[in-house]
C-alpha cells in the first residue's frame, strides 16, 4: 500500500489534513522530529522505506521579515529541501502536492493572478518559495502546485487568532487598508488536497491557485472577524502600509484567479465570509 507522506504536519495546514485523515492508516505525518527534509539522505530514505506514493508538503519558513535577515535559512526548507522531495518522487513515481504562495507576485496588477502570470516576488520569502516552485518543475516530478493566499486556520499561530486576541486587549486597532487579497481557510485548502490525496479528486498535475472567494483588505477581514466574534467595543480604523514600516515590502494586490482549478478538478470553493464564520465557530467552542 503506498503511503501518504505529509510535511510540515504541525502547522496550519498539515494540522487540518491530519483532522481530515483521522485514523487513515495511509497517512503519515511529519515535522522536524521525524524527518528533516533539508537532509537529502534522509528524504530519500524515508519515502523508500516507507514506500511514498503522494508527499503533501506543507512545509515553510513563513517568517516574511526575518527572512530578509537570513534568505540562506529561508532557501533551505523553501527551496532547497522542496528539490529533495521532488527527488524522491522522480525517483519514487510519487505525486508531489507542494503549497506555495502569493508572494512570487509583486502585486502590481488591478486584476486577479491567472497561473502563467509572469512572477516578481519582492522579498526574500517570495524569492525562495519561487525556488522551490522552480525546483518541482525543473524535476520532472509529477506534481501540483498550489498557490495561495492569507492562510488561516483554528490551528496554529495567524491573523484571525491575532486579532481576536487583541480586540480583547485593547479599545482600538489600525489595520492596513491597502492590501488587498484573498483570505484562505486552511480548512478548506486541506479538504481539497486530502480529497485529491485520496483519488477522491482525479490527479491532474499542473500549477493551481487556490484561495476562497472573495476579496478583501485587511482591513475588511479584520472588521469581519470583530462583527463575527462580537467584539464591537473595540474600534477598528484603516491605516496605510508605510504606518507599519517592515523589512520587506507586501504585495498590495494579490487576489488569485481561481478559474484554473475550479474548471479542472470540477469543485466549488466556499467565499471568504462564509469560511471565517465556520473558524470562529471553531475557536468559540474551544
Amino acid at each position: 500500500m503506498n503511503q501518504v507522506l505529509v510535511t510540515g504536519a504541525n502547522g496550519q495546514l498539515g494540522s487540518e489534513i491530519r483532522l481530515l485523515a483521522g485514523a487513515d492508516g495511509r497517512f503519515i505525518f511529519t515535522d522536524l522530529p521525524e524527518l528533516d527534509i533539508t537532509n537529502r539522505e534522509e528524504v530519500l530514505r524515508f519515502v523508500k522505506e516507507h514506500r511514498v506514493g503522494t508527499i503533501i508538503n506543507c512545509a515553510a519558513y513563513t517568517a516574511v521579515d526575518k527572512a530578509e535577515d537570513d534568505e540562506t535559512a529561508a532557501a533551505l526548507v523553501n527551496h532547497r529541501a522542496v528539490s529533495y522531495l521532488a527527488e524522491a518522487a522522480v525517483i519514487h513515481d510519487a505525486l508531489l502536492i507542494h503549497v506555495s504562495t502569493d508572494y512570487v507576485f509583486d502585486g502590481t496588477a488591478h486584476i486577479p493572478y491567472k497561473e502563467e502570470v509572469p512572477t516578481a516576488p519582492l522579498g526574500a520569502y517570495g524569492r525562495t518559495k519561487l525556488g522551490g516552485e522552480q525546483a518541482v518543475l525543473a524535476s520532472g516530478c509529477r506534481h501540483i502546485i498550489l498557490r495561495t493566499s492569507w492562510l488561516y486556520s483554528s490551528f496554529g499561530n495567524n491573523f484571525v487568532k491575532t486579532m481576536l486576541r487583541l480586540m480583547a486587549e485593547r479599545d482600538a486597532l489600525n489595520v492596513v487598508f491597502d492590501q488587498i487579497g484573498t483570505p484562505t481557510y486552511a480548512a478548506d485548502l486541506a479538504s481539497f488536497i486530502h480529497r485529491v490525496a485520496v483519488a477522491q479528486l482525479p490527479i491532474r498535475t499542473g500549477l493551481y491557485h487556490y484561495s476562497n472567494e472573495g476579496v478583501c483588505s485587511w482591513f475588511d477581514f479584520a472588521v469581519a472577524i470583530a462583527r463575527m466574534s462580537g467584539h464591537t467595543a473595540c474600534k477598528i480604523a484603516p491605516c496605510h502600509s508605510d504606518e507599519f514600516p517592515a523589512r520587506v515590502k507586501r504585495p498590495h494586490y494579490s487576489v488569485l484567479d481561481k478559474t484554473l482549478v475550479k474548471s479542472t478538478f470540477d469543485i466549488d470553493i466556499p467565499h471568504w465570509q462564509s469560511s471565517l464564520a465556520v473558524c470562529l465557530n471553531l475557536l468559540k467552542q474551544a
